[in-house]
């Protein structure tokens, strides 16, 4: 990509001004590599669409040093929520033991990952793997309080007010609730037997509910709201779903005080096209930094798709779960969530900090997988890893 003397780099960024979001093309001239393996970053200017220098949008010369191993992405700060504690074991038929998921999340935490979600508080008959969570996050309150210090966040999935109060009385272990509605009528209807709008009432009366108690109990943190929306780019039953009815859904959701939304392309069909389209309208209604992207890898496009929110809309919070694990019972064929070992090793090689150990998430991963009767590793980078230690013995 670099030449060896003065060359001009081309690279689509975007600029935020104030509330305006303004796409430019910013052109970096630079020079040629130091003895250090260092390139002298000498002049940028950013072009608007016309082709002519915007001097309003950027109108100092900069001078930085970069190393030729740096990324060029902007350096955000990337939330990893590892969701494999709960959406990805959530629909194995063999019942884990509590002791064995509470074994799973301190591997997890040990590998470095602040933000888990760990359960959900759902009927027992439709989610029987579930039934323990509140046996769960009782536990993680408790070690909380032993320790602190500790900084992971903790979220439970919750479907009405039922389901919060089961919840907020084991609040010690929980930082934050997630609800969730889907973008296709059909799959809302199927899912949680009730149209979106019909969804949105039954939040309204979880958020004020919880708002009741953070008011009553602020001496703690408050417990915050996520909200989830499904078949973000199609739906099994309805087939592809429009971006501007994905916007409206996020807005509803934000509205009601979620604080981020995640993006969810449950049949794991999206490509980087799609997940464009869909994502130009959203940020049209939602800013960058309250969204996150979930997505499945049925089709090997979640790392891609990541990549598109990652570089073209900065979003820097990513849903996965480790050894990829997960799926959707209303989704046939959907394969499980994106493999939190690959996302951590695209964006390591990008430059982009994680603060998560690999190898020792690995080692996570390899530990459900046994749990779960040796059921074969959903991360490629976990079987690379796997794979150079075979041959190294």
């Amino acid at each position: 990509m670099y030449a060896s003397k003065t060359s001009r780099l081309v690279i689509p960024t975007i600029c935020r001004l104030s509330r305006v979001t303004v796409r430019a093309t910013a052109h970096l001239q630079c020079c040629g590599v130091s003895k250090g393996g260092t390139r002298r970053l000498c002049s940028v200017s950013l072009l608007n669409e016309s082709g002519t220098e915007d001097r309003f949008m950027w109108r100092r010369t900069v001078a930085r040093t970069f190393s030729t191993r740096q990324s060029l992405y902007p350096c955000p700060d990337i939330k990893i929520v590892e969701v494999g504690p709960r959406d990805g074991l959530q629909n194995e038929t063999q019942l884990i033991p509590v002791e064995q998921k509470l074994h799973l999340i301190h591997r997890l935490q040990k590998a470095g990952i602040g933000n888990l979600e760990v359960g959900a508080f759902v009927s027992p008959k439709w989610v029987p793997q579930m039934a323990d969570s509140d046996k769960i996050v009782q536990q993680l309150g408790k070690e909380r309080q032993l320790d602190p210090s500790t900084k992971s966040k903790y979220s439970v999935l919750v479907p009405n007010q039922r389901g919060l109060e089961s919840a907020l009385e084991h609040h010690q272990g929980i930082d934050e609730i997630s609800i969730f509605a889907a973008a296709s009528e059909s799959f809302s209807q199927r899912n949680i037997n009730s149209t979106i709008q019909e969804s949105m009432e039954r939040f309204k009366d979880v958020i004020q509910h919880l708002k009741d108690f953070n008011d009553a109990n602020d001496t703690r943190s408050p417990v915050r709201v996520r909200g989830y929306v499904s078949t973000v780019i199609t739906c099994p039953y309805q087939g592809s779903i429009a971006p501007t009815q994905v916007a409206k859904v996020v807005e509803l959701l934000r509205d009601l005080g979620c604080y981020e939304i995640s993006l969810g392309d449950t049949t794991g069909v999206g490509t980087p096209g799609t997940v464009k389209n869909m994502l130009q309208e959203v940020v049209n209604v939602v800013p960058a930094d309250q969204l996150a992207m979930h997505f499945h890898d049925t089709y090997g496009q979640a790392l891609a798709n990541i990549l598109v929110g990652l570089e073209q809309f900065s979003i820097h919070t990513i849903d996965s779960s480790v050894a990829g694990l997960g799926g959707c019972p209303y989704a046939e064929g959907a394969s499980g969530n994106v493999a939190t070992e690959d996302v951590v090793y695209m964006l390591e090689g990008m430059g982009l900090s994680t603060g998560i150990n690999l190898p020792t998430l690995v080692e996570a991963g390899e530990y459900i997988c046994q749990v779960l009767n040796n059921r074969r590793n959903g991360s490629k980078v976990a079987l690379a890893y796997k794979g150079k230690e075979n041959c190294s013995k």
